[in-house]
């Protein structure tokens, strides 16, 4: 594969919507989010109204990269080869101690590793390593993206509240929480008067169309651009519906957007409002949640205990590997790179297996320099 990637090399752009497109004032719209979800799982289906109230400092919760065991309530961060960095039982962080003598330094059991899935459901392909895609057990929720956010915060808040009032220590909200998705995000909501029509079985022209798949759009990207096999490049938020997708199935180019690149930033003079201003019952200001979490510390590194080293050692994060193995490169946002020549050479992540050649225009701070990668030892099998 050449070195760099161009975007002048592609016969085709595709863009995502949410968060790449547009986006959104991401402490605004969280809060937005967290509220309906929760009001919804009080008045609906008879939870706590303690899930109604929520601090600024309940916000450092949220970060990427978290999975959700959905039977015993924890919250998982994963190394690349699938070993347990950090965990927390509902909001509750889990001890150096505690986290050895549950996973010591196996496979967290929701990976599925070199063999076949046994889940009941399609899956995206009949072999996965930890480094493709959330496992498919049904038993495990993977949080990739700011609409999920709120949802990891409410979901382990849901788990303190069971445990503290209810004493369970086995939990079936799930079902809940999917029941708030279809009531808050009702598929009609987004449809036209004739979106009724029959399915076509193959598209002739340019034009409006929704669901689909991949191989039909590339046939009329082939007529569109006379070409047998067209260069597309796809821009999105989302490695699991977004970036994966594209580069496992089709082949195409990927460049994530990924708002962690941008880091906490400050108000700027025009935004900021002097606080005798600021009305006397506005909710409390919600992290940022491109910045990093307290609790759960890098998204896309860790550090780790070595038996007869006296100091611990880093080790890149699963989601990190995600990203160097399934993106070409990762921006900050499209303005990152709206004023570059089309023809400007973007170093891939694959070049010499470096995992963080391809960001761009900086790797994130918490990565540290340009020799990073001999920095920090590979955990993968």
């Amino acid at each position: 594969m050449a070195q760099h990637f161009s975007l002048a090399a592609c016969d085709v752009v595709g863009f995502d919507l949410d968060h790449t497109l547009c986006r959104y004032n991401l402490p605004e719209s969280a809060r937005l989010i967290y509220n309906s979800f929760a009001q919804f799982l009080v008045q609906e289906k008879g939870y706590e109204e303690e899930l109604l109230t929520l601090t600024p400092e309940d916000w450092d919760f949220c970060c990427k990269g978290l999975a959700l065991d959905l039977e015993d309530g924890t919250f998982i961060k994963l190394a690349a080869d699938g070993t347990v960095l950090r965990a927390s039982h509902g909001t509750k962080m889990m001890t150096p101690e505690a986290l050895t003598e549950t996973y010591g330094k196996k496979e967290w059991r929701h990976c599925v590793s070199d063999r076949r899935c046994t889940s009941d459901k399609p899956c995206a392909s009949d072999k996965r390593s930890v480094s493709d895609i959330p496992c498919c057990s049904g038993k495990c929720y993977f949080y990739d993206n700011y609409f999920d956010l709120p949802g990891a915060l409410l979901c382990a808040r849901v788990v303190d509240s069971l445990t503290k009032n209810r004493g369970q220590k086995t939990f079936d909200f799930w079902k809940d929480v999917v029941a708030g998705i279809q009531h808050n995000f009702k598929m009609s909501a987004f449809k036209e008067n004739d979106e009724e029509k029959d399915e076509l079985p193959s598209l002739d022209k340019p034009g409006w169309y929704s669901q689909g798949n991949a191989a039909h759009l590339y046939e009329l990207l082939k007529k569109m651009t006379s070409k047998p096999e067209p260069k597309v490049v796809y821009f999105g938020d989302s490695m699991h519906s977004d970036i994966f997708p594209a580069c496992h199935y089709t082949n195409w180019e990927t460049v994530l957007i990924l708002e962690e690149l941008r880091g906490q930033e400050m108000e700027t003079p025009e935004e900021a409002e002097p606080v005798e201003k600021r009305g006397k019952y506005e909710a409390p200001k919600v992290k940022p949640l491109n910045s990093l979490s307290n609790k759960w510390g890098s998204y896309f590194i860790d550090s780790v205990s070595r038996r007869g080293s006296a100091e611990d050692s880093l080790v890149y994060t699963w989601s990190s590997k995600r990203i160097s193995t399934y993106s070409t490169i990762a921006i900050p946002s499209i303005e990152s790179i709206a004023e570059l020549p089309l023809d400007y050479k973007f170093t891939r992540f694959s070049t010499n297996s470096s995992k963080t050649a391809g960001y761009y225009p900086l790797v994130h701070y918490t990565l540290g320099s340009q020799d990073t990668d001999s920095k920090i030892i590979s955990t993968e099998k």
